[in-house]
């Protein structure tokens, strides 16, 4: 097991370090427990909401209305459901030291890219790509 990484509370990754050095994986391993924890919470928000707001409401356009936003509710919390399914494939990545690299290339993902999407596995080149090639087989 693996000693703890100090990480003081300002610590933004940088360039100039050593590529997914012990500080830079603490740090994104601390960003998506924490990312997951608040989805978590949400979710668990959202369960108490749903059985508290459990109710007989006699406008059918009333009705109407709050099953729509019930609707919508359980179709975020099912992409969020998903999103925890990335989250926990990243924190495998990091546990295995394969976070932090595209799986097309191999090459280091930009540090940019992995702080505005942690779940990231494709460098945005590769990505751009991967978007191309979906757009052509779309369009046939």
């Amino acid at each position: 097991m693996k000693a703890e990484v100090f990480l003081p509370d300002d610590y933004q990754p940088a360039e100039d370090e050593p590529f997914m050095n012990d500080r830079q994986t603490e740090y994104f391993r601390r960003k998506l427990l924490d990312w997951k924890a608040s989805i978590l919470e949400e979710t668990a928000q959202t369960l108490v909401g749903m059985k508290d707001g459990t109710r007989n409401i006699p406008d059918i356009a009333d009705r109407a209305s709050e099953e729509t936003d019930r609707a919508l509710e359980l179709r975020t919390r099912d992409r969020e459901r998903k999103l925890i399914s990335k989250i926990d494939a990243a924190l495998r990545r990091i546990d295995e030291g394969e976070y932090g690299y595209c799986d097309e290339t191999g090459e280091p993902i930009s540090l940019k890219r992995l702080d505005a999407r942690p779940i990231a596995t494709l460098s945005l080149e590769a990505q751009e790509r991967h978007e191309r090639r979906e757009k052509v087989h779309r369009d046939d």
